[in-house]
């Protein structure tokens, strides 16, 4: 076998120099030699599949690479080179599942993402080629010196984008226009502050939102209990709903990782809780829909959280999950998606040694007394304990949302996701 790997090698070598030499017959002749010896070695997989390419035999080029990316499925350069030969003979969907290997290898491989978004544009997607070329510029930040052929690229993925943009924001500014004009004078004066955030028309100061941010609501840490006037309520149901958890728990059927990333993701302050139930999620709502499963299984506390002010609006909220953080565990600080809501915490089992930090106060959970937090501003939690930690979490209305602009939010949600052009679909609330 050594001495097999050995002529490999020589072999691979010389088809290196008479290609260098530009003698292709002789190079073919011993990539051949290889494929005899060893028909699964990808480097010489993908050098025939190159000089198929160089001979416009694009048929022989996607065998030969395809071949050459399965016997080395973590090597992103044998997927480009078969997304290329795809995208040669027009293939766009092999093309997309060749670039999608390179991504679940590497998140931030440059050259796959270019590739995906011209994909995108290419096909007419253009709700998702505009963050795709989003991320391509955002990568392209680190490229110095910048070669011209690339720059020319991203000045018309700029182009794309700003035009894109603006049209999604015609769409909406012209399906907006008749429930604008009912309200009173003034009354939109935070919506299109915010509708102009959204579509780049200016800047905001803001508390950080992943998503939707609405201007010139107070940003408090935690808010004031008088703002929520049905935590009484609530809170007489903690014991019911706590019997429904512990049920949940000892099915151990339905609870799954709250943190479960891409893959191909690159290392970040998730990746320690990535697809681990140390910290786990049981959801009775995501999203806006039912889990009815769980729904069933769980009916005080189901009439509990119907009892209070949800955001309903059609795929986006409300969501509602018990959070168990298992023994000697930490939530990273992190930062929400939007400050339209307000994050709701009703603590079922909380031993010593757990807390919550929202900005610069540090709170600890009490059993049956909910919390209301803005988290959109910094926060982290954790369980020193060396018991489960359980907590009822769901998300309601910003209460300094008046009520024309939960109406006006709900429009725009229910228009943005009808449009060809949202790239935030799925996002949530």
């Amino acid at each position: 076998m050594k001495h097999q790997g050995e002529e490999v090698t020589r072999l691979l070598a010389a088809a290196t120099a008479a290609r260098q030499r530009g003698d292709q017959v002789e190079e073919v002749r011993l990539i051949d030699a290889v494929l005899v010896e060893a028909p699964d070695n990808p480097h010489a997989l993908n050098a025939r599949g190159m000089v198929c390419l160089a001979t416009r035999d694009l048929a022989g080029a996607i065998g030969f690479f395809r071949r050459a990316a399965e016997a080395d499925p973590r090597e992103p350069a044998l997927w480009m080179n078969l997304a290329r030969a795809q995208r040669e003979t027009g293939d766009d969907e092999g093309e997309r599942a060749s670039i999608d290997q390179v991504l679940a290898v590497d998140q931030r491989h440059f050259m796959a993402r270019l590739r995906k978004a011209e994909l995108h544009e290419r096909l007419g997607e253009h709700a998702q080629a505009v963050p795709a070329w989003q991320a391509v510029l955002s990568l392209a930040t680190a490229i110095d010196p910048m070669p011209p052929a690339l720059g020319e690229a991203l000045d018309r993925a700029r182009a794309f984008v700003i035009k894109q943009t603006d049209a999604f924001a015609s769409e909406i500014d012209g399906g907006m226009a008749t429930a604008k004009a009912a309200l009173p004078e003034g009354a939109t004066r935070r919506f299109d502050a915010c509708l102009d955030h959204v579509f780049g028309r200016r800047q905001i100061y803001r508390n950080e939102c992943a998503g939707v941010h609405f201007p010139f609501l107070p940003a408090h840490e935690y808010f004031d209990r008088a703002l929520f006037p049905w935590f009484a309520e609530l809170e007489a149901k903690t014991d019911l709903i706590r019997t429904e958890l512990e049920g949940v728990i000892a099915r151990s059927r339905g609870m799954r990782p709250y943190v479960a990333m891409d893959p191909g993701t690159p290392q970040n302050k998730w990746s320690g809780l990535d697809g681990s139930l140390d910290w786990g999620a049981y959801f009775l709502w995501e999203y806006g829909v039912a889990n009815e499963e769980a729904c069933a299984l769980c009916p005080n506390t189901v009439a509990a959280l119907e009892a209070t002010p949800f955001a309903r609006i059609p795929g986006r909220a409300p969501t509602a999950f018990f959070s168990i953080l298992k023994p000697r565990t930490r939530i990273p600080p992190h930062t929400g998606v939007t400050n339209t809501r307000t994050i709701i915490h009703l603590p079922l089992i909380v031993p010593d040694g757990c807390g919550l930090r929202v900005g610069g106060e540090t709170r600890q959970w009490r059993l049956g007394e909910a919390m209301a937090f803005d988290d959109t501003i910094e926060h982290e939690a954790w369980n020193d304990s060396d018991e489960l930690r359980a907590v009822l979490i769901f998300d309601v209305w910003n209460p300094f949302l008046t009520e024309a602009e939960r109406d006006l939010l709900c429009r725009y949600f229910e228009l943005a996701d009808k449009s060809g052009h949202n790239p935030a679909m799925g996002q949530g609330l």
